[in-house]
């Protein structure tokens, strides 16, 4: 008999394969099609697709990569007009997710009414967030409520650094058109519940909570995906044990409600034997069990691990409907198509991946095996180990050494055990509410007999690996060794597979040549963090901001976003950065130190350096006349001088990097005073060829001498996308330009990096480096160099627009 795949290849590997091939073709190297060539795409592929021929799997790849166009180019035009940011716009709608509740902040998704907005904004969904002033509460705000806001948007927005943190393709798989925060006149339209199934989620997870157990804040995350009471040292500890697929809803979650719909129908068709006559148990019991993880799908939030699992179990009922045999590589391939034509944005999702590949790998290993029950489970984690470690490394930059171990007793407990309790919980909590709370406490409470454990484990050496940043083709390599690992027993030279990894595990980053030097501007937002690497020591320049806010009747001070935790020390671990020689923070504000103390808590600096008096912990004082050479480098300090008071911006350390090449001036934010005070001190010293824009482009800073004294062919501004202070001013932009500098803006350019070397001074922009179609910045024609000279090798690049 033929198999599956063989009597319906239009569902078959070869054509998902090249659906798949064609999306990630045309999003992440082709780019877009003319709409009109792309729907010709769409519709010639998919009546080569639908032929009784070979050529399927080609003709799916035109389909992928004409429809993947479409909906990039749908979504592009959906975005905002940039003339809309910063204007106060009144919106109406409803709220979509699980809203982050948190004393003095929410934040939520929200779908504006089709009636009442702008044009732009009908029926599209924002980002918001709601912020306390101080003395002043928030309202709770719960999925499914209709609200009334006056808002103030922008385009979705993100850093973009070496590494694998992209918010902006985050907006862009949830169709998000627009952030923004609310800002006055917000009214609640209609008291009452939440509708719709987030309103179930959220008053399901809110009745979960009311239980006193600690664990409760994870029994909400296994039954209904409430993941809000998470906090970052949870998440610490599970990543450093790999286990945060448990923890997110997955396919084994749906696998369990469905079971739970099999044995009651089975039941059922026992006690009634009489229904046989009108449909056979052995259809009935799957049946009713896929109709059971519809309804879990949905009320866990429909992420693309549920919905893969979803799809497969309709797959295999569906077969036995129609009497027809159905594999699982079959089924797994209809899936991947359905997702794929349903939404090619579930491509840029590593759920979509981890899910479909992990899968795939055991669907493959073990088919036809036959072992103990250990055995079986002890292979499936190795398999999954093995399989899934490239695509971990490539998402998530790192990995974990005591993964499989952590595994193999989380596994079984919470998958057999706590994931059927909580799921129970819910099944009961129409009927009982009583005994849902039994059932969740219970569930608790063997999570927290478990849960010391794995803290324990999560503080081993070397439990969290971090890895630099590699390049696609150590990916492909990576799993083509996975694949030649797994192949059967037998197969020649399989240890020398490992061998394909080595790009993916020790990849290549760039580094200094002999008496040269990289300078990269980390993009932080509203704030400053440099790197200096010299040929064997890494000196980084202030570590970020972090946001601190006042909020209540009692207006105490919350700890907010830290950029130091959450894109510096990720971008230096993306550029191989494991120790830092020094760490000088330019002053004490929050937006140059706040992130020092995870800077040093990840990259242990041999020393601290800030000006004198400074309000933070620093083991040395840098001063006007310190000097020392790294690896043929010269590194001064012009600014302060020593033993002046701590005066704020004034106060700020400004370091002068010479090497053969070129020279960097690094200013923090001194002010006009200080500008002056070092034209009157040396001002030859100031000549650079690279200078951070003092005070992020402020008007108190970059005087017209300032400027024409450092005669720099590059400033850059290391600000936030449409901040406030509305830093770099305009004619502090201008006055740059006029003086013959070309000058950059962090927002506009991502992360710049100056290699300096014989060569002359190559500039990087991350945002051109790796250009995106989710890059809303691109859409207003926004372009930089990549890989350009400004030297020996060429002319310089073209002024930057801001």
């Amino acid at each position: 008999m033929a198999s599956p795949s063989a009597r319906m290849p239009i569902l078959g590997p070869r054509a998902a394969a090249g659906l798949l091939a064609g999306i990630v073709f045309c999003v992440y190297f082709a780019g877009t099609l003319p709409d009109w060539l792309a729907v010709c795409f769409v519709v010639v592929g998919a009546g080569f697709w639908l032929w009784p021929a070979r050529a399927v799997g080609l003709s799916a790849v035109f389909v992928g990569w004409g429809l993947a166009s479409l909906h990039v180019t749908a979504m592009q035009a959906a975005w905002m007009p940039a003339a809309m940011e910063g204007k106060s716009i009144h919106v109406k709608g409803q709220v979509q997710d699980l809203p982050q509740q948190e004393e003095g902040r929410r934040s939520f998704l929200f779908r504006v009414d089709d009636t009442g907005a702008p044009q732009a904004l009908r029926g599209r969904v924002i980002r918001l967030g709601w912020y306390a002033k101080p003395r002043q509460s928030l309202p709770v705000v719960h999925a499914g409520t209709r609200w009334s806001f006056q808002v103030k948007l922008k385009r979705p927005h993100g850093y973009r650094n070496p590494g694998s943190l992209d918010s902006e393709r985050t907006a862009f798989t949830q169709r998000i058109v627009a952030t923004g925060t609310i800002v006055r006149g917000s009214s609640l339209d209609a008291v009452g519940e939440g509708t719709g199934v987030n309103g179930v989620r959220d008053a399901l997870g809110l009745s979960i909570a009311q239980s006193n157990a600690p664990a409760t804040r994870f029994i909400r995350a296994l039954a209904v995906g409430d993941t809000r009471g998470i906090e970052d040292d949870d998440w610490r500890v599970l990543r450093a044990n790999g286990l945060t697929h448990l923890i997110a809803i997955s396919g084994a979650h749906v696998a369990m409600a469905a079971l739970v719909g099999v044995c009651f129908a089975a039941a059922v068709w026992w006690l009634c034997p009489w229904l046989g006559g009108f449909l056979p148990r052995k259809i009935a019991a799957p049946a009713a069990g896929a109709c059971v993880a519809i309804a879990y799908t949905l009320l866990a939030g429909g992420e693309v691990p549920t919905v893969r699992t979803l799809l497969m179990m309709w797959c295999m009922t569906g077969a036995l409907l129609l009497r027809r045999r159905f594999g699982v590589a079959q089924a797994l391939s209809a899936s991947a198509i359905s997702l794929a034509l349903i939404d090619p944005f579930n491509l840029l999702r590593p759920g979509f991946w981890l899910s479909f590949l992990g899968v795939a790998w055991l669907a493959w290993c073990l088919q036809g095996v036959k072992h103990g029950k250990v055995k079986e489970m002890l292979s499936a984690q190795m398999i999954a180990t093995i399989g899934l470690l490239p695509l971990c490394i490539l998402f998530f930059g790192q990995t974990s050494w005591i993964a499989p171990f952590a595994n193999l007793v989380a596994v079984p407990l919470w998958g057999l055990v706590i994931v059927p309790l909580s799921i129970a919980g819910v099944v009961c909590a129409p009927v009982s509410a009583g005994l849902s709370q039994v059932l969740w406490s219970i569930a608790a409470w063997l999570f927290d007999c478990a849960w010391p454990l794995f803290q324990h484990m999560a503080s081993w050496p070397g439990a969290e690996i971090t890895l630099a940043e590699a390049s696609p083709w150590a990916l492909a390599f990576a799993l083509l060794g996975a694949f030649w690992l797994l192949m059967p027993r037998g197969m020649p030279l399989r240890l020398l597979s490992t061998a394909l990894w080595l790009p993916l595990l020790a990849p290549a980053v760039p580094r200094p040549v002999d008496s040269g030097m990289i300078v990269t501007f980390l993009d932080v937002g509203q704030g400053l963090s440099i790197l200096v690497q010299t040929r064997h020591h890494t000196l980084l320049y202030d570590a970020g901001p972090k946001a601190q806010t006042q909020f209540g009747r009692d207006a105490k001070t919350q700890e907010g976003f830290d950029a130091g935790e959450k894109v510096v020390v990720p971008a230096l671990a993306a550029l191989g950065i494991r120790q830092l020689d020094m760490l000088m923070l330019s002053h004490g504000d929050a937006d140059h130190a706040g992130g020092a103390a995870a800077v040093v808590k990840a990259m242990r600096p041999k020393q601290v350096q800030a000006p004198f008096e400074t309000p933070i912990a620093h083991d040395a004082e840098c001063k006007r006349g310190d000097r020392w050479r790294w690896d043929g480098i010269q590194f001064e300090v012009l600014a302060p001088a020593p033993n002046m008071p701590y005066a704020g911006n004034g106060s700020s350390c400004v370091l002068k990097v010479t090497s053969p090449h070129g020279t960097v001036l690094l200013t923090g934010d001194v002010e006009a005073e200080g500008e002056h005070g070092m034209l009157a001190e040396n001002r030859n010293a100031l000549r650079a060829d690279v200078v951070s824009m003092p005070h992020h482009g402020s008007k108190t800073s970059s005087t017209f001498p300032f400027v024409r004294a450092v005669g720099a062919r590059f400033a850059v501004a290391s600000s936030g996308y449409r901040n406030k202070f509305k830093h770099p001013r305009e004619q502090v932009w201008q006055r740059w330009l006029d003086a013959g500098t070309l000058a950059l803006n962090t927002p506009a350019s991502g992360a710049v990096r100056f290699d300096f070397s014989a060569d002359g001074i190559e500039v990087t922009q991350e945002r051109s480096r790796r250009t995106r179609v989710w890059d809303a910045m691109a859409g207003d024609g926004v372009n930089g160099g990549s890989g350009l000279f400004y030297g020996q090798r060429g002319s310089p690049l073209p002024p930057y627009p801001r």
